[in-house]
């Protein structure tokens, strides 16, 4: 399968437990069932687990035009606590996009629609291919 294949090509993304479930032009939609490697201190959801999913889903929903897109700027705003069970899923949106850069929108939520962060991010489009996502 095409989304299997496609996170084996990115190591962290495998390791840390993300599953590609839709990828589409300019958007793209991920999952991470929440295992206890992913709690922090505090048995929550660690801050750097949810941004590694919501920048996946970026890359993703970025890089699904063909042409490589690499990170230049996100910020991130956590809304609430992610509890240590269940899964999160992260949402990117095409915001704008031009010949040389582009802007997303990723929204995370948990399994029961409560919003867990938000990012925005900005990439430079390259000149080169990338059929990662096509």
């Amino acid at each position: 399968m095409k989304k299997e294949k496609e996170i084996q090509r990115d190591q962290f993304a495998e390791f840390i437990g993300i599953e590609l479930l839709s990828v589409s032009p300019g958007y793209a939609k991920v999952k991470m069932a929440i295992k206890q490697h992913h709690l922090n201190g505090l048995d929550l959801v660690h801050g750097a687990a949810i941004f590694g999913l919501a920048d996946y889903a970026f890359a993703a929903a970025s890089n699904s035009h063909g042409t490589a897109a690499v990170g230049i700027n996100v910020s991130v705003s956590y809304m609430t606590a992610a509890r240590g069970n269940g899964a999160l899923f992260a949402e990117a949106m095409e915001v704008s996009k031009n010949r040389k850069l582009g802007t997303y929108l990723i929204n995370v939520i948990d399994e029961n629609d409560e919003k867990i962060a938000m990012m925005m991010g900005t990439v430079y489009r390259k000149k080169e291919e990338n059929k990662m996502f096509v």
